[in-house]
């Protein structure tokens, strides 16, 4: 039987491990640079501004959800944007993943949030399949940009122009 829960403190090697888990599957098995005590700042810190919850059964942890509250400017409240919803391989199927977005979709309604959301590889059609089953459908009119790595910091660190 699934249990979630919000993370502890405790939870942040198995949250870090998790994460590495889901880099692999992701097939970016050397992209994870967060360390534990990012993670603990993050999520624990003075002012945390990043949440989390973890999938668990009688095997032990089994999958976790990283999210933090987004902004809409439209709906002028606040909604869900979830990083990261991972389940271990041995343990998909088994309702971890369902119970996790159900508990974040009842967290929003309870806040008055207007949606949940999160970006999937267009590659992984398992998830993608998962999430239509939920109701949930793909945002075909917007494409997220980034801005990271040498571009970011040359364009951070840039000095504007003065105008006249």
């Amino acid at each position: 039987m699934t249990s979630i829960r919000r993370a502890r403190e405790s939870d942040v090697p198995v949250i870090l491990e998790l994460i590495r888990e889901l880099a692999v599957y992701e097939k970016e098995p050397d992209a994870v640079k967060t360390t534990e005590k990012q993670l603990q700042q993050a999520l624990f810190g003075e002012n945390p501004s990043v949440f989390a919850h973890i999938a668990e059964d009688d095997g032990g942890v089994q999958g976790f959800a990283l999210w933090f509250r987004n902004f809409s400017t439209w709906e002028g409240v606040h909604g869900i944007y979830l990083e990261d919803l991972y389940v271990r391989p041995e343990s998909r199927g088994a309702g971890h993943g369902k119970a996790l977005l159900r508990t974040l979709a009842q967290h929003a309604v309870e806040n008055g949030y207007a949606r949940v959301e999160w970006a999937v590889l267009n590659w992984n059609e398992p998830s993608i399949n998962f999430y239509r089953s939920l109701g949930a459908l793909p945002q075909d009119e917007w494409s997220t940009f980034r801005l990271t790595g040498p571009a970011l910091r040359e364009f951070g660190s840039a000095v504007p122009a003065r105008t006249a």
